[in-house]
């Protein structure tokens, strides 16, 4: 499994990140209040569906509050505007004789790359008649030709894209939001406690996070926590530091989304801490390790693993990722303690995934316990 926050994502795992990834429960709205993961009501073009997972509620004020007068913004409002898919609208372009993928459209939209080549310039103007634009209104924001080779976007984004690589679980969960994922805060601290069941299944995680400000006026966070059992799924979630205001279950996508409020407005370089945890239905694979993905560095990283008593692992170790999908490095054994857990404390946490796994011998629990893994940006 992994998580992850503004510096980080978390995830939990079966056989086998600082940002988290469940339901919308409209309440929390007390600190120390349980939200019990329930369905939300749809709204705009996304539905939020907390035990299914259509898709994730996005709130239109995140748009309107940014104004739209770039190449990227227009072009997504405009969509949005219209109702299109990239794929509706690459068939339209076909159908005109313009050969535009939904893979390069998605990128203009996104700002990774704009239209500069002939053929393109062709296609942007096809798109205003297409998105019902004023001649003119998209080619006109295009900024200077770009060099050549892909330019990997500034901030939050570009420093998630070089851990979490290009159309992350991450990044789908969270949709247009990836865009800006807590660029107005970075963890300095984070403590990770991960729960192993009788079966060896992934109990809970709760997490302690200590923000600091990078602007003024930062007021909340988004943790993404991710699942790579699909039988795991968030039964309740309890903020004991901070305000729960969305709690959102992507089934397909394995992930649960949240939104934690601070409760007040920060200075730029204030701190805040946000406490959270999640209960996790019971699933039929066995963890065996949990991983967190930050995109900056932490003062202090601390992952704790507890495991119950009737199913103990026979080897546990730590492990390091540059990035998600690169092979483990600097792998070491860690002990298991008299309380039945492991942990793992790293002071100056550099960028990159971390994690502990473990394995269990032949006699426990028959197929022994279950993992999970989690990661913010």
């Amino acid at each position: 499994m992994s998580s992850d926050t503004d510096t980080d994502e978390a995830r939990a795992t079966g056989p086998g990140s600082t940002e988290a990834r469940a339901a919308d429960p409209r309440a929390a709205e007390a600190q120390s209040t349980p939200a019990r993961a329930t369905p939300a009501q749809p709204t705009e073009a996304h539905a939020t569906a907390a035990r299914t997972g259509e898709a994730i509620t996005t709130s239109a004020l995140h748009a309107a509050a940014t104004g739209a007068d770039t190449f990227p913004e227009v072009l997504r409002e405009a969509l949005n505007r219209r109702g299109l898919s990239l794929e509706r609208v690459s068939e339209r372009l076909r159908v005109r004789g313009i050969t535009i993928s939904q893979a390069t459209l998605s990128s203009w939209q996104r700002g990774r790359s704009q239209p500069e080549r002939a053929r393109s310039l062709r296609a942007v103007d096809v798109l205003e008649e297409i998105l019902e634009l004023p001649a003119g209104s998209l080619r006109s924001l295009l900024g200077p030709r770009r060099p050549r080779g892909r330019i990997t976007p500034p901030g939050a984004e570009g420093a998630a894209l070089q851990i979490l690589g290009e159309d992350s679980v991450v990044e789908k969960a969270l949709g247009a939001r990836f865009r800006h994922f807590n660029q107005e805060t970075s963890s300095l601290m984070v403590h990770d406690i991960v729960r192993v069941g009788e079966s060896g299944t992934l109990s809970g995680i709760s997490t302690t996070n200590v923000l600091r400000a990078s602007r003024p006026g930062a007021d909340r966070a988004i943790f993404v926590i991710s699942f790579d059992d699909e039988a795991a799924e968030p039964v309740d979630i309890k903020v004991t530091c901070g305000r729960l205001t969305e709690a959102t279950y992507l089934k397909g996508l394995k992930s649960l989304v949240l939104e934690i409020h601070f409760g007040r407005e920060l200075a730029k370089l204030d701190t805040t801490v946000v406490s959270y945890a999640v209960e996790v239905s019971p699933s039929e694979t066995p963890a065996t390790h949990y991983e967190r993905w930050s995109r900056t560095n932490l003062h202090e990283y601390l992952q704790q693993v507890f495991f119950h008593p009737g199913a103990l692992p026979a080897d546990c170790h730590r492990y390091v990722r540059d990035k998600v999908g690169d092979p483990p490095r600097g792998r070491r054994r860690i002990p298991l303690s008299e309380a039945h857990d492991v942990h793992v404390l790293t002071s100056r946490c550099k960028p990159g995934v971390h994690g502990v796994a473990w394995e269990y011998g032949t006699g426990t629990g028959g197929t022994g316990p279950s993992g999970t893994g989690d990661r913010p940006g």
